[in-house]
């Protein structure tokens, strides 16, 4: 597979080179929620053919954006994880989801990736409205729990539960959280904990 070039000295002509093909971001959109193995990325990414995968992991690794290593017994595996360089684009996915947020209030009949939970938190967050805010909440989608902690402004989300160290917990299925982003609220959505609480993490993420 020849990757198509621009053939342009600009920096962005450059970074497109590499990252400016289909499907490329979203395989850095998976790999940043962690190392994954080749069947967690085809599973994380429905419609995207294995060659294809194949061919997008490659062109990444001869770019310095994502490594390989083989995880030791109990479980061996080979996991695709994020060079320096590639973790380096944290910042720019979370720029270009701000940038499709609007999109998202648009009705479509579209599925929610587990990675695409852990980034849209992310993007939701509003570190104006959370500053000198300490807490932790849960979001449970589909039993699949997610800990959120918030830190004087800033915003920690990780796969698993915060157990009892969570204020609020939110439990709901995946379309109830794509109805709660797009400010539905419905009976999809169950929480439990402090009102006060509730109220805190409705301004630090804008949910209804």
């Amino acid at each position: 597979m020849s990757r198509r070039r621009y053939g342009q000295f600009c920096p962005l002509a450059k970074a497109l080179d590499v990252l400016g093909e289909r499907w490329t971001l979203l395989v850095v959109r998976e790999l940043l929620a962690g190392p994954k193995r080749y069947t967690d990325l085809r599973a994380g990414l429905p419609g995207l053919a294995t060659d294809l995968l194949a061919g997008r992991l490659r062109e990444l690794q001869e770019a310095g954006v994502i490594g390989r290593r083989e995880v030791p017994p109990p479980t061996p595996a080979t996991v695709y994880e994020l060079t320096e360089r590639g973790q380096a684009l944290r910042p720019v996915i979370r720029e270009l989801s701000h940038w499709g947020r609007p999109v998202l209030l648009e009705p479509a009949d579209d599925r929610l990736p587990d990675s695409a939970l852990l980034l849209g938190l992310e993007v939701a967050f509003r570190p104006d409205a959370a500053a000198g805010l300490e807490e932790t909440f849960d979001i449970e989608v589909d039993g699949k729990p997610v800990a959120v902690r918030v830190h004087d402004g800033t915003v920690d989300v990780t796969p698993g539960s915060a157990g009892q160290r969570a204020s609020v917990k939110i439990v709901t299925d995946r379309q109830g959280f794509i109805d709660l982003a797009r400010g539905h609220a419905g009976d999809r959505v169950h929480i439990e904990g402090d009102a006060d609480a509730l109220a805190r993490l409705q301004r630090a993420f804008s949910l209804t």
